[in-house]
């Protein structure tokens, strides 16, 4: 079997709101020739569900340095909520040298970034774009020499959320149920990858997820494209369709080399079906920048 890139890096490291079903709603308020990256969310009704939604996103979103293999994107966090980006990815291990801080991690690897660095970041552009949304997968990442067990990784998350000298808190929405952008404008949506008890969103339970990352080209492409059917099809599920287009397959794979081969399917898949009416969910990818096209594609859906 070949290593996955968890693997490569762990080496390299070692070395150096529906409750039920109902008929989705589809967003149809504005021309796809009038939004702004910005602010595109603040053009859509606030009863549309987030679920009715195709809203981009990053892989690993905080992984902008390092090492080829670490690397997953070229754009800052501030740089991506500025040019639509609306899904993070945020994966944490702690933080060395703090007894309540967390890092930003890509398995082993620091990727020089603190989660009060990212929730400062959210926190300045909401309050600058207030009717926009974000969604925030948090993931333990549970790697390396900082990797926390799951009640000290809780523990930590509220710490960020409640003391006061961060009080981050009011800004999450917490809901166990999808919220309607209404509910949620002004809010970062938790959704939860890591375990608790906790009545919030959790990745495996609200979501229908494509993550095939280790598997041949073809494969990855047809992976995609199943996920996008599905989505497409499937107009009554309270759950998010998730589909990550980031690849990593070889001895010592990059997403960047993915990235450049999986994108031209993936405009392909969405280029004649830019006048249909659809909702894809969240598309996180590794270096959206290569293919602005495709950011674009994927923003004007909610406006057909």
């Amino acid at each position: 079997m070949s290593p996955t890139r968890r693997d490569v890096l762990k080496w390299a490291a070692g070395a150096g709101g529906l409750a039920a079903a109902t008929t989705l709603g589809l967003p149809s308020t504005a021309t796809a020739a009038s939004w702004s990256a910005r602010s595109w969310m603040g053009q859509l009704s606030n009863s549309l569900p987030v679920t009715g939604l195709t809203i981009p996103g990053t892989h690993n979103t905080c992984a902008n340095s390092g090492w080829p293999a670490a690397k997953c994107q070229d754009w800052d966090l501030g740089t991506q909520l500025g040019n639509g980006i609306r899904f993070l990815d945020i994966r944490l291990n702690g933080l060395q040298g703090s007894a309540n801080e967390m890092g930003l991690y890509h398995a082993a690897f620091f990727m020089n970034k603190r989660f009060a660095d990212v929730l400062n970041d959210c926190d300045y552009f909401l309050r600058n774009n207030p009717k926009e949304v974000i969604i925030m997968r948090v993931k333990n990442e549970n790697s390396g020499g900082q990797a926390l067990d799951a009640e000290e990784f809780r523990r930590r998350f509220n710490w960020h959320l409640d003391d006061p000298s961060m009080h981050f808190r009011p800004r999450f929405f917490t809901g166990d149920s999808w919220p309607t952008l209404g509910q949620a404008r002004g809010k970062i949506v938790l959704l939860t990858d890591f375990d608790h008890t906790w009545t919030v969103l959790k990745w495996d339970t609200h979501c229908i997820i494509q993550d095939d990352y280790n598997v041949s080209d073809d494969e990855k492409r047809k992976a995609i494209v199943r996920c996008f059917d599905a989505a497409w099809s499937d107009r009554t599920t309270s759950k998010m369709f998730i589909n990550f287009t980031s690849t990593a397959k070889g001895p010592v794979p990059e997403p960047s080399i993915g990235a450049q081969k999986i994108f031209p399917s993936v405009y392909a898949y969405l280029e004649p079906r830019k006048t249909q009416r659809a909702r894809f969910g969240i598309v996180p990818m590794d270096f959206p920048n290569y293919r602005p096209d495709i950011m674009k594609l994927l923003i004007d859906k909610n406006f057909v």
